[in-house]
């Protein structure tokens, strides 16, 4: 008699939340017809199947091969009690210290976009103060000590009356690079924004909003067709060589096609060192979608990307040993017109077990010594690919003898935050982006908007911690 077979492998098992309460619920990882999908049930509300990645060959290996030891802050901020995610803070349990760390200095923007994950706008919240300010970049760094990357974000942070100087007060601490997300509004409309900008170099870049080259994304994401703005920003970075990466969101059925599109802009731009893509986090001002059939992936993103432009191959485009499956990167080297993918010709062993987190290894010495080497007795584009194998150059403030630096970097990151169907505590224990909450704990941006954000921690959150402990739901 022949025994009846699922229609799915089933892999492994997991700890998730109920995308309609955010109760703790055990899932599933299962295998069908090339994806991924994590099936979990709340006894109150049901079953959900929920697609995780549309490529379990590459899924497979960020879980299993680029694994690295986890690094450590140097302070803990939260105890052990109700289990993850409810004692983010950084709790002891946590795996990951914060290879960057967002600061948001308030809670309006000059537009209002339909996506954001923090719903901010013109009348939202208010500006934090320099008091609160300075004790949250201090939380940053009495948790690292020298912090990694440290990103001033909001709402829009130029709009903030004191902005510069809370640049300044950023620039007082032993902040390695110094980050800014911006819209460009400011940058493009006021004369001389730029130019204060480009005072904080080096060791300082623009996180810049650019979701589309055409109109109806734009519309569809932000609201406004941003494309003049975009452009004049740009102009104007460009000028002053101001390092830039830029930021896209990218939805399915918006702006999904347009990502090869956008990495060759960007290599037409020299002020640009690269572009992040990131697929919609269900969280803020979104819209409800069908987790199986609408979701947009990493796995995904990475497909379009090299469907869609032929700066890299599948080799290059590889997860980050710190969050592996959250975070995939390629590089590569530019030199004069030509185009150079170096991430493919690095041994994944001198990621996964190197000294440092992949943002950080600038610091390490026995990369510097190489890469002088490296830049030194190779004169030809074809002798520095040949040598690049034995390392990554893809770093901030990078500087070689012959000229070749940061200039010379672009690279792609693709960044995948959980939310309430994806959200894996496995995968959260890893989460190396974080936000730091105005009372100074550093919170992982997957949590913060589900669980942390305003009065999400006492009207969401504190119900579901004191049902953890036994009590009865508010």
């Amino acid at each position: 008699m022949s025994r009846r077979e699922r229609p799915w492998t089933y892999y492994d098992v997991a700890v998730s939340l109920c995308p309609t309460c955010l109760r703790k619920v055990e899932g599933k990882i299962v295998f069908q017809d090339g994806s991924v999908y994590m099936d979990k049930r709340c006894p109150e509300h049901g079953p959900v199947r929920v697609l995780l990645a549309d490529d379990v060959e590459y899924w497979r290996r960020a879980r299993e091969v680029f694994l690295k030891r986890s690094e450590m802050p140097q302070r803990f901020q939260t105890p052990v009690e109700y289990g993850c995610p409810y004692d983010c803070g950084l709790c002891a349990d946590h795996e990951q210290h914060a290879c960057l760390a967002l600061v948001e200095i308030t809670d309006r923007c000059n537009l209002t976009c339909p996506i954001c994950y923090a719903d901010s706008g013109p009348g939202r919240g208010r500006h934090r103060t320099l008091d609160e300010i300075e004790r949250m970049l201090d939380a940053v760094v009495h948790a690292e000590g020298e912090p990694d990357v440290v990103q001033i974000s909001g709402g829009e942070p130029t709009v903030h009356p004191e902005f510069f100087r809370i640049l300044d007060l950023a620039r007082e601490r032993p902040i390695r690079h110094l980050m800014v997300n911006t819209n460009g509004v400011r940058i493009a409309k006021e004369d001389g924004f730029a130019e204060r900008l480009a005072t904080y170099m080096p060791g300082f870049e623009l996180y810049l909003q650019f979701d589309s080259l055409r109109p109806e994304p734009l519309l569809d994401l932000r609201g406004e067709d941003l494309r003049a703005i975009h452009e004049r920003a740009l102009d104007r970075l460009d000028a002053l060589d101001l390092s830039t990466t830029l930021v896209v969101t990218v939805k399915r059925g918006v702006n999904d096609d347009q990502i090869g599109e956008l990495v060759d802009y960007a290599l037409t731009r020299r002020c640009v060192r690269g572009v992040t893509f990131q697929p919609v986090q269900v969280a803020g001002r979104t819209e409800n979608f069908d987790p199986a059939r609408n979701r947009l992936t990493l796995s995904e993103v990475r497909r379009r990307l090299l469907e869609q432009t032929d700066v890299f191959r599948p080799e290059d485009v590889i997860p980050v040993p710190c969050h592996p499956d959250a975070i995939a990167m390629a590089y590569a080297l530019k030199l004069g017109e030509s185009v150079h993918a170096l991430t493919g010709l690095v041994d994944p062993d001198i990621l996964i077990h190197g000294g440092r987190s992949t943002i950080a290894l600038e610091r390490d010495p026995a990369l510097h010594q190489a890469l002088a080497g490296l830049f030194s007795a190779a004169p030809g584009p074809e002798a520095r690919e040949h040598r690049l194998k034995d390392l990554l150059c893809c770093l901030p403030q990078v500087e070689g003898p012959d000229g070749l630096s940061y200039r010379n970097v672009f690279r792609v990151i693709i960044l995948q935050f959980l939310d309430a169907w994806s959200l894996d505590v496995r995968s959260v224990k890893r989460a190396c982006v974080q936000i730091v909450h105005p009372d100074g704990r550093l919170v992982p941006f997957d949590t913060y908007n589900l669980l942390y954000r305003g009065s999400l921690e006492a009207d969401v959150l504190e119900p579901l911690r004191r049902a953890t402990a036994g009590g009865a739901p508010a």
